[in-house]
Formats: C-alpha cells, sequence, structure tokens
C-alpha cells in the first residue's frame, strides 16, 4: 500500500500531548467491534488484505490509526494500515521541524 498519500498530521511532542488528546471513545463505532480481531494480526507473510478491507469505509478509521501511532502499536493492522505503514509515518513526522 502506498501511504505516500495519507495526511500526516504535525503534533509537538506527539508522546506527551496523546494521552489527554486521544479518547477512545471512537473504539465503539469502529466496524471491527464484536468481531473476531484475528484478521487484524496475520501471521507473518500472510496477506492483511480482508482486514484492511474491513477499515477501509471505516468511520473511525483515521481514530484508529492515531491511537496505534500515539501508543505505538507494534503489531496487527490499525487504521487501515499495517506496522510498516504506520513506522514510515512516524518516521516522516520526525523529520518534520515543530512550531516553537
Amino acid at each position: 500500500m502506498d501511504v505516500s498519500n495519507i495526511t500526516v498530521l504535525n503534533r509537538p511532542s506527539l508522546k506527551a500531548s496523546t494521552e489527554c488528546e486521544l479518547s477512545e471513545d471512537w473504539q465503539n463505532l469502529a466496524r471491527c467491534r464484536g468481531r473476531n480481531l484475528e484478521i487484524f494480526y496475520p501471521q507473518r507473510g500472510v496477506r492483511n488484505a480482508s482486514a484492511k478491507a474491513l477499515c477501509q469505509d471505516c468511520e473511525v478509521k483515521a481514530d484508529c490509526l492515531e491511537y496505534a501511532i500515539a501508543h505505538e502499536e507494534r503489531f496487527g493492522i490499525w487504521g487501515g494500515l499495517s506496522e510498516r505503514e504506520r513506522r514510515k509515518i512516524m518516521r516522516d513526522r520526525r523529520k518534520v521541524p515543530t512550531a516553537s
């Protein structure tokens, strides 16, 4: 998946600011709520298309992605992105200077 078209939100000191900024109420609206979450944690080398497809039209996809990035989730599909795709976003955010 090409993550270059994903909007990168710049947040100064992301780790420090997320504790009070991110509410977990979004989880109640997630399309995956009540489903078997094993599809979001595929075995290494197994395609994760079914998890990403479920996320595609989820109304809280952006909240889910921000939660995963803020909490440095190392495994699984969150907000429609894999671990590798989230790491790229985190690297890109670190490159952007924050306003003082």
